[in-house]
């Protein structure tokens, strides 16, 4: 696998969410926020949601849509998005085939203990192309940092 930077192509993907089949394809001639988070209903992460949540209007406005991606089963997404009231998409990605395609899976380490895991990672991909990417993310503020992205890309 080929490291993803600005200007590549995004992998492909064919991932489930409470609404239906999602695919790479179906973003041909648009812009995708794809960001993949650790888990549902963990502060972090419902906090992520929220934020992309309460921009989802301005996500629209601008274009783009905003799918969040977790090993999360869909029956879990589907009752985290109804506990928070998320305006997102969530797709399930059970086995890691997408995370893994955009090197969001990761060896990280807690108390010294290393394990594998979902890095914090967001991709806006106009066309097919990775446009911008962060990883890593601090989630105060990034949401914001992310619609200002799509709307000087756009």
């Amino acid at each position: 696998m080929s490291e993803i930077t600005e200007g590549t192509n995004a992998p492909d993907f064919h991932l489930e969410t409470p609404e239906g089949p999602v695919k790479l394809a179906d973003f041909a001639g648009r812009t995708l926020v794809l960001y993949f988070y650790p888990k549902d209903d963990t502060t972090g992460c419902t906090n992520e949601a929220k934020a992309f949540s309460e921009l989802a209007d301005d996500f629209a406005k601008a274009g783009a849509t905003v799918v969040g991606v977790s090993k999360d089963s869909l029956a879990s997404h589907r009752k985290f998005a109804e506990k928070h009231a998320l305006k997102v998409k969530l797709a399930s990605d059970p086995a890691g085939d997408a995370v893994e395609r955009y090197g969001s899976w990761v060896e990280k380490s807690l108390y010294g203990r290393k394990y594998m895991g979902i890095d914090r990672s967001t991709f806006l991909i106009e066309d097919g192309v990775v446009r911008r990417l962060w990883r890593k993310v601090k989630v105060p503020g990034h949401a914001e940092q992310v619609l200002e992205a799509v709307k000087r890309a756009g």
